[in-house]
């Protein structure tokens, strides 16, 4: 198979991998339960859960201990993105071609589904305890993922994010936002997955160098994308960064050095990844797809 049909064969697994952490929709709490399902079910790359069963493998984890913890970082991405398009924030009515959280179902359920999909995120990994009671590397793997997530990860990243909105912002600021909003889940998820698989101390740090490298490209291109592609294409708005008053990569450096530098920045994180001697080649595949996408 070439790397497209294994794509998406993992995707389709890793979607019924998440399907079974999902709350089923009954009792008085249903509305909740479906927003959140709603958020979750609207699809999308799978990036995060895919990076971390593939650096899972990478090392040579082979148990379903991976599971909830995949299950986990996508209700927590989801969580941020519902939470993103609320009226306070982007105020966004699409994401990922569809009506968002919030415009299905009021701005009070959006709210209340992305806390939901936070909060299940970390019950979802804690399962991690009755499936591998003895397994050493749990407890970190979810000290990790809480630390990425919180306020020295994306949500700080975030919050730096809403206050510079209409501001002029410094190349180092808007590195320290990237890094965090999006680069901190992406080194979550890696992270993950090399210390759930018994990855060394060392090789553990060498991922999320790697991890923060495949972030900032990804943002940078991000940027890119937002205004270079079409709705069609990227299932979202584009233009929204000035709408909101956005400072970003491009308005700082330009398209052309933006570009350059996603090369740049996705070359150094591959020449690390290369650099082990446990080799994944979907994940270096994953990789380079992943910042020179399209959508």
């Amino acid at each position: 198979m070439n790397f497209e049909e294994i794509r998406k064969e993992r995707l389709e697994q890793i979607n019924k991998i998440i399907e079974l952490y999902l709350p089923e929709e009954e009792g008085f709490q249903a509305t909740v339960k479906k927003a959140m399902n709603y958020s979750v079910r609207a699809g999308g790359k799978r990036l995060r859960p895919m990076l971390m069963q593939e650096t899972y493998r990478l090392f040579g984890g082979e148990s379903r201990i991976i599971e909830p913890f995949m299950a986990a970082i996508e209700m927590i991405h989801t969580h941020s993105l519902v939470h993103d398009d609320l009226p306070a924030m982007d105020n966004d009515e699409y994401r990922r071609g569809r009506k968002t959280t919030h415009v299905e179902f009021g701005e009070a359920m959006g709210i209340l589904a992305g806390d939901g999909l936070l909060n299940l995120a970390y019950e979802t990994a804690a399962r991690a305890f009755m499936m591998e009671p003895d397994n050493p590397h749990i407890g970190r793997a979810i000290g990790v993922l809480a630390g990425k997530s919180g306020i020295y990860g994306m949500l700080g990243g975030q919050s730096v994010d809403v206050e510079a909105a209409g501001q002029a912002v410094s190349r180092e600021k808007l590195d320290f936002i990237y890094r965090l909003k999006t680069g901190a889940l992406i080194e979550g998820s890696m992270m993950t997955g090399a210390i759930l698989a018994g990855a060394s101390e060392e090789k553990v740090d060498l991922i999320e160098r790697v991890a923060a490298g495949v972030g900032l490209a990804f943002q940078i291109q991000d940027d890119i994308l937002d205004v270079t592609s079409t709705v069609e294409e990227l299932g979202k708005p584009i233009n929204s960064d000035e709408k909101n008053n956005k400072t970003t990569y491009v308005t700082i450096e330009g398209i052309e050095k933006a570009r350059r530098d996603v090369k740049e920045i996705s070359e150094k994180a591959l020449a690390w990844l290369d650099g082990l001697e446990e080799k994944n080649e979907f994940l270096r595949e994953l990789v380079l797809q992943l910042i020179n996408r399209k959508n």
